[in-house]
């Protein structure tokens, strides 16, 4: 290869391992999530290990709150990298952080597979497990900057594995619940799958210094990362991550594209300046939008899974009613909000300059009611208004899509309200409210459940 020339991705190899580095790292969060009815079977009775996949658990024995734990302890650490985010760049090189952390999710992942077979009580099960799920959604957060120097296609491809990872999980629950064998066997298989996802993760990571192509960009890493790793990180967080919320790929390399003809006009009186923009600054042309962001999140995560996981099919038992949560919650939810994220791929409505938005993302506090109400039998308070199983249907159609496409459309946005120079800072400040609206969501599903 002559100097200055580009080298090509032979057979695909790069952007494959990209692909399967973004499934891998949200697979483990989304077991976890998808699995919510395993685990409060586990917590329901001392020394049970016949915690069944499919079955709702929901009632006075849900003592431990699992729902509203797991969504929170799976959001603050995203809060608190975010945080931390520069000091860990400086102080810890990439590969400690992204081999060592896939490292530990493995071991922490493998864990939670063994424990399918030990006997313990509810407590300490309980502990483990909580412990397990902040570390994981912790050190996901330290892949967030591998992309920094490659092209936009490649964040292309992984988003599209993570936003894959969701609905690979709720498909992996239902061939579970579906294989015909005992209840511990069928929870083992399921979760020695991430497992075997995050071990070929690992193993694509490895490859990649080996990899022409992968070499050449990741050499610029040492000028350029720190600066590209925000911009990417911005992107890279539409995931909710963490949270088992998909991506749209579609949609990866608009949220922060940086082309000529997308850039928005620069006005005479406000010349683009030299050096680092005024978070202030910056703050005060995207807080509308970034408000928007918190809110999305915010009803989200209030009652998803926390409420959502708890409804049941009001028909007669059978196995619609043991199919009906992870079909109808969990991978209707995944599939639709990945189908709205990809609808920013055709249009963006509203503009940046209408005030819709904000009504829009009020109407969907809505939700939070209408879900509250649906058939959730262990209640003491609140009614049941909306018993047939359409009613929960239609209402998780619409929140996933219009979270999906609402999320999206203000990551979309927030760029295009600043100056080119300051997308970097309107990224940061992005990534860090999308945080903050999965942490106040996730605190508030208590306050929701205690009301039923």
């Amino acid at each position: 290869m002559a100097r200055g020339d580009v080298p090509q991705d032979s057979y695909h190899l790069v952007g494959i391992s990209f692909f399967i580095l973004g499934l891998g790292t949200l697979l483990p969060w989304n077991f976890f999530i998808t699995a919510i009815p395993y685990f409060q079977g586990r917590l329901a009775g001392a020394n049970s290990t016949t915690g069944t996949l499919g079955a709702n658990h929901t009632g006075p024995a849900d003592a431990f709150n699992f729902n509203n734990w797991v969504t929170l302890l799976s959001q603050l650490p995203l809060l608190l990298f975010t945080l931390l985010n520069s000091f860990l760049y400086q102080c810890i090189p990439e590969t400690v952080r992204i081999l060592g952390s896939l490292l530990v999710i493995l071991l922490l992942f493998t864990l939670t597979a063994a424990l399918v077979k030990v006997d313990m009580s509810p407590g300490p099960f309980f502990s483990i497990t909580m412990a397990s799920v902040w570390f994981i959604n912790f050190l996901q957060g330290s892949l967030f900057g591998q992309l920094g120097t490659m092209p936009s296609t490649y964040s292309t491809l992984f988003l599209s594995g993570q936003g894959l990872a969701g609905i690979f999980a709720a498909l992996a629950m239902l061939m579970s619940m579906a294989s015909g064998v005992d209840a511990q066997t069928s929870a083992l298989g399921y979760f020695i799958t991430p497992c075997v996802g995050v071990l070929v993760s690992i193993v694509c990571y490895l490859s990649l210094p080996n990899l022409e192509f992968a070499r050449y960009y990741l050499a610029k890493k040492p000028l350029q990362a720190q600066g590209q790793e925000m911009e990417t990180k911005a992107e890279l967080l539409q995931s909710d991550e963490k949270n088992g919320i998909p991506n749209s790929p579609q949609k990866a390399a608009l949220t922060l594209d940086l082309d000529s003809e997308k850039e928005p006009e620069l006005e005479p009186e406000e010349p683009q300046k030299p050096g680092k923009p005024s978070v202030f600054v910056v703050f005060r042309k995207i807080w509308l939008t970034a408000m928007c962001l918190v809110l999305v999140f915010t009803v989200t995560l209030s009652v998803f899974p926390a409420i959502t996981a708890m409804v049941t099919s009001s028909t007669s038992p059978g196995k619609w009613s043991q199919f009906f949560n992870p079909i109808c919650c969990f991978l209707l939810f995944n599939v639709m909000d990945w189908l709205g994220r990809s609808l920013t791929s055709y249009f963006l409505w509203p503009n940046k300059d209408s005030r819709l938005l904000p009504l829009l993302v009020c109407l969907r506090i809505l939700f939070v009611p209408l879900f509250m109400l649906c058939h959730v039998p262990e209640r003491s308070r609140l009614p049941i208004l909306f018993p047939q199983d359409a009613y929960f249907i239609t209402f998780m159609l619409l929140f996933a899509v219009s979270n999906g496409y609402l999320m999206s459309l203000t990551m979309c946005l927030a760029p295009r309200q600043v100056l080119p120079h300051e997308k970097e800072v309107a990224g940061t400040l992005m990534t860090f409210f999308l945080a903050l609206g999965l942490s106040c969501g996730a605190a508030l599903s208590f306050l929701f459940k205690a009301l039923l």
